[in-house]
């Protein structure tokens, strides 16, 4: 599991350290572990290391220090350095070690950032050095200029760009981005990842994400965010016992579809049937129901009401287009059961303002935010989409329900106020009916796991987050079937759901080594 903090938490943790003297220590150790992942980096990518032109943009702070030290480091293995000064002055003991060691000082100006942005794009290395996690807002005066004109100077044969703990201009906290921003292929953060970075916009300009350890961490509190990795699913995807069947292995019950859009409601069925449900009931019109029972014949269908339907969880709401009346009252008739519920799409609109844990909303960011609007929030889509952890926080804390915002970077906020990050998934996932097999996957897990509070203690997660958990699981699980399912080319929802047990099966081999090599025909996770 990742886990991800502010740079508050950051700071706080590093005080005692910097207290006692260790102020030096920390830096060497977060300069070395960047050079390394510049070297890393070039031969990965058959450079040569040996003259190889590195540009440093430093600020004026123990960030610049941090890149300044990095660049020195690199200097005496034989690369070219030119350290690009964007404040007017530097660390003084990074530079007159960036300077011993032969490197090039240029000062910034208003006159020569032109000149200096040409003479970064043409660099194999660029280390974006300007802003570490003490900055608020974003670059101003000549270094605007010059990050706006580097930015606009990138094409895709340009040298790499190699962030020195966030992007300059990324809030380490919430992933608010304030432009100009230089998007940078690496991030290489110290001591842990920082919760910006994994939540967007900030995760747009972040990259891929290396953590240096400089030996704090032991120091680190309760992080803001954290991310579920396959070895994760691993330890927490149910496993039938001998003796289960279809009812102890999870019922649930599906209020979805329309005469519309009836294939939402066997997108949704067949995400819950491919994450392992032991039985699926479907509620809904006479003709709708004939289309689920067409395309899955596993699903008992009915008309009949909520009360009547004995599940362990619900799903409601793909494909409800707000014409059917009785949809909507057995949508509301679900979340009131206090069973778990995972409420998407056509439910939304439909349900009280204030709920409970067990429900999971999942909204798209226009969805959440007339949400938000509706609980008195006034965030349009675009204000949602440019501060996405602020507001799924807000949604899940007026709302009194766990909140999985869709996007590229899926987040998951509990009331309790717990965060989840997931990215697995592919760009190829934005296709329609991907949310329905999502919701699916989502019900599934709920009906199999949302009674089993020992099953997330004993992995050492909070009872009380077992909701949020259970999302960021089935996000994880349908992003990598996605990537399984593309294949790297276009893929329709189907196919996402055809690739779940797949996945769930390479998943479970990460804890089963035996069983890897009686099954030595199937491969790893990509």
């Amino acid at each position: 599991m990742i886990s991800a903090y502010t740079g508050t938490q950051m700071r706080e943790a590093e005080e005692p350290f910097l207290a006692s003297g260790m102020g030096d220590a920390l830096m060497q150790r977060a300069a070395y572990g960047l050079a390394n992942a510049v070297i890393r980096e070039l031969q990965s990518r058959g450079k040569r290391l040996y003259g190889a032109s590195i540009a440093v943009l430093a600020g004026k702070g123990n960030n610049g220090g941090d890149g300044l030290f990095a660049a020195a480091l690199l200097a005496r293995r034989g690369m070219r350095t030119t350290a690009v000064l964007t404040s007017g002055g530097a660390h003084a003991e990074a530079l007159a070690a960036f300077e011993r060691a032969g490197g090039r000082v240029c000062l910034l100006t208003d006159a020569n950032a032109t000149e200096l942005a040409a003479e970064a794009a043409g660099a194999d290395v660029v280390l974006d050095a300007i802003l570490g996690t003490g900055a608020s807002g974003g670059l101003r005066g000549p270094a605007a200029g010059l990050v706006a004109r580097l930015a606009g100077q990138r094409t895709a044969g340009s040298g790499l760009v190699i962030a020195c703990d966030v992007p300059s201009g990324v809030d380490p906290d919430t992933g608010e981005s304030h432009l100009p921003v230089l998007a940078a292929d690496v991030t290489v953060t110290f001591g842990a990842a920082k919760a910006g970075l994994l939540a967007d916009p900030g995760a747009d300009y972040a990259g891929r994400v290396q953590v240096v350890p400089i030996g704090i961490e032991k120091s680190l509190p309760w992080p803001q965010l954290k991310r579920l990795e396959a070895g994760d699913l691993a330890a927490l995807l149910p496993r039938p016992e001998r003796r289960s069947h279809k009812y102890s292995r999870g019922v649930l019950g599906v209020v979805a579809g329309s005469a519309a859009y009836p294939g939402a409601a066997v997108l949704a069925c067949r995400g819950a049937l491919a994450a392992g449900a032991g039985m699926v009931r479907y509620l809904g019109p006479p003709d709708v129901a004939n289309v689920v029972r067409q395309a899955c014949p596993e699903v008992v269908c009915s008309s009949g009401s909520v009360a009547q339907t004995h599940v362990q969880a619900w799903l409601v709401g793909p494909g409800m287009d707000g014409s059917d009346h009785q949809q909507a009252q057995r949508a509301v008739d679900a979340a009131d059961s206090g069973l778990p519920v995972i409420a998407d799409a056509g439910a939304l609109p439909a349900l009280p303002d204030v709920l409970a844990p067990q429900v999971v909303l999942t909204p798209h960011a226009g969805e959440l935010a007339v949400l938000l609007k509706r609980l008195g929030v006034e965030l349009d889509r675009p204000g949602v989409e440019a501060s996405t952890l602020g507001a799924v926080r807000r949604a899940a804390g007026l709302t009194e329900a766990t909140v999985l915002l869709k996007g590229a970077t899926t987040l998951v906020a509990s009331p309790f106020q717990d965060f989840y990050s997931q990215s697995e998934g592919t760009r190829w996932l934005a296709t329609a009916g991907s949310g329905d097999v999502l919701s699916g996957v989502i019900g599934a897990l709920l009906a199999q796991l949302g009674h089993d509070v020992g099953h997330f203690s004993d992995a050492g997660i909070d009872p009380d987050e077992r909701w949020a958990a259970i999302a960021a699981m089935a996000a994880c699980l349908h992003g990598l079937a996605g990537v399984e399912a593309s294949a790297g080319g276009p893929l329709t929802a189907g196919r996402i759901a055809d690739a779940v047990p797949g996945v769930w099966s390479k998943t479970s081999k990460l804890s089963n080594p035996d069983s890897w090599k009686r099954n030595s025909h199937t491969y790893p996770l990509r």
